[in-house]
């Protein structure tokens, strides 16, 4: 049976200029109004100017900032060294080598805390991340390798045991029976060993990927590509239904706020609507024109008024495809 895990761990975000900024937002104050007991950091990594960047990417919103530092979260500035720019979703995985070296969970910006985040049962020695997701990756050509063989390439490229990965109840070349994670959220006992196991990985598969990968896309989905492997080799793997709160009563990666009103629940909406309200919160927020529409502007009403949330469309691109058809598509 998983421990309780510390009662005491860190949570990691990313934000920069943009929307992410805003995102960061939503997250700091949805932490403080639904988990007030959290006894942590919220740590908000901040990428610094460099040679890897055309522009300075950092925060330049000073209400974002002063907002963020009166919800308590603590700025955590970051150089990279690897990807920067030409792939900013590397930054969650550059970021983590700048934590105090303690347990942490990592929340993508675009996260609404809906519950007790901190009374998660947490395993920390055992390091999972989230199973919301689609088979994005790999995408096998029809003379190629099957998905069996391109993901068996990488455990081989990286020293791991591929069978003990396979979820067998799952189809042969099923893209379940792999393991696949959404980067949203992952979790372990120790940032700097995960970051630098994290780098080392995303950085062979970009720089010198096995020969079976050739025809196989690597954009954006680098990181989700390398997770699995990470979390695989330091011993860690699906989450169980004792994790079910993320991604359930607990957090909500909500992603774009189309997709929050078409597809989440109404526990989700209720919240999001009550963390945005504030006075404080509501002044920077509406600044950022997708939250200013939808949240504020009845843009999401109109976006949840047209699905059934027991009925949804299996696949994203089919709710995609109904929102831009009514002009409620924004990123």
């Amino acid at each position: 049976m998983p421990s309780a895990g510390p009662s005491r761990f860190n949570i990691l975000a990313i934000a920069q200029k943009g929307r992410l900024q805003y995102e960061t937002v939503l997250l700091a104050a949805s932490l403080r109004a639904c988990d007030p007991d959290f006894a942590g950091t919220l740590f908000i990594a901040e990428p610094q100017f460099g040679p890897l960047w055309s522009g300075d990417p950092g925060i330049d919103d000073p209400a974002v900032r002063d907002l963020l530092e009166s919800l308590g979260a603590q700025f955590l500035p970051f150089t990279n060294s690897t990807f920067g720019e030409s792939y900013p979703n590397g930054n969650k995985i550059e970021a983590l080598l700048a934590l105090p070296d303690e347990p942490f969970l990592f929340l993508d910006s675009d996260t609404l805390v809906t519950g007790p985040l901190s009374a998660a049962p947490f395993d920390f020695s055992r390091p999972s991340a989230s199973l919301r997701c689609e088979g994005t990756w790999p995408q096998p050509e029809i003379y190629g390798p099957d998905r069996t063989g391109l993901w068996k390439a990488l455990y081989d490229r990286f020293g791991l045991d591929f069978p003990s990965s396979l979820d067998l109840s799952q189809p042969d070349d099923y893209w379940r029976r792999y393991l696949y994670f959404n980067a949203g959220w992952f979790f372990h006992e120790s940032p700097h060993r995960f970051g630098r196991r994290f780098l080392e990985i995303a950085r062979a598969i970009r720089d010198d990927p096995p020969e079976e990968l050739v025809c196989q896309p690597l954009y954006p989905w680098l990181d989700q590509i390398a997770l699995p492997l990470v979390i695989h080799g330091l011993g860690g793997g699906r989450p169980g239904p004792e994790l079910a709160g993320l991604d359930g009563d607990l957090t909500c990666h909500w992603r774009l706020m189309p997709l929050l009103y078409a597809r989440e629940s109404d526990r989700v909406v209720e919240t999001l609507h009550r963390v945005a309200a504030q006075n404080r919160v509501k002044k920077v927020l509406k600044a950022h024109e997708p939250f200013r529409h939808f949240i504020y502007q009845g843009k999401g009403r109109k976006a949840r008024a047209l699905f059934d949330r027991d009925d949804l469309p299996r696949r994203e691109q089919a709710i995609r495809h109904i929102l831009r058809r009514e002009g409620l598509w924004t990123r």
